[in-house]
């Protein structure tokens, strides 16, 4: 899981090549620390191919979790948060990505929510494109000051109410 989220949110190209096994290792250990915990609304799912063998069968994965309006003393209105959606490059555009964000609305409806909330970078056209075919919608644009000095791309936090017949 770690190498699919790595290869999906960093380069390995120039500099970063160098440094990708490192991102690795600290995506690694912060899933293992998450996977761990005893969070009472957090979950990973995983997409796998059931015709690969099975040391190569991971096709994707995202986790879903619970946030607060106020995350760091966790009070405020709490709501479903997805995060880290990736699939390998081979099986991209082939709807596993699809199938991860239906099953997490599947589980923000069985935890009593109806709505669920994510981010994606806004020159992330085809992750916007997904997410607009699947019915979320732009909630917020966020600006913040390394976007304009590093220039680095906006985060936009994306909004889908959730009904019964959505993730049927």
């Amino acid at each position: 899981m770690a190498q699919i989220i790595a290869e999906s949110f960093h380069s390995q190209n120039g500099l970063f090549g160098w440094l990708f096994p490192l991102l690795r290792l600290g995506i690694y250990e912060d899933l293992r620390h998450r996977l761990a915990s005893p969070a009472p609304h957090h979950v990973c799912l995983v997409a796998v191919d059931r015709a690969a063998d099975a040391a190569s069968n991971l096709v994707g994965t995202v986790e879903l979790g619970v946030r607060f309006s106020d995350s760091w003393i966790q009070s405020g209105k709490s709501f479903p948060y997805l995060s880290n959606l990736a699939v390998h490059p081979k099986y991209r555009r082939q709807g596993a990505a699809s199938g991860l964000l239906t099953g997490c609305e599947k589980v923000a409806l069985s935890w009593g929510f109806q709505d669920l909330y994510l981010h994606v970078l806004e020159d992330n056209h085809h992750a916007g494109q997904l997410y607009s075919k699947l019915g979320y919608q732009v909630h917020k644009v966020e600006s913040h000051l390394d976007a304009f000095f590093l220039r680095r791309s906006r985060q936009i936090l994306l909004h889908k109410h959730l009904n019964l017949d959505s993730a049927i």
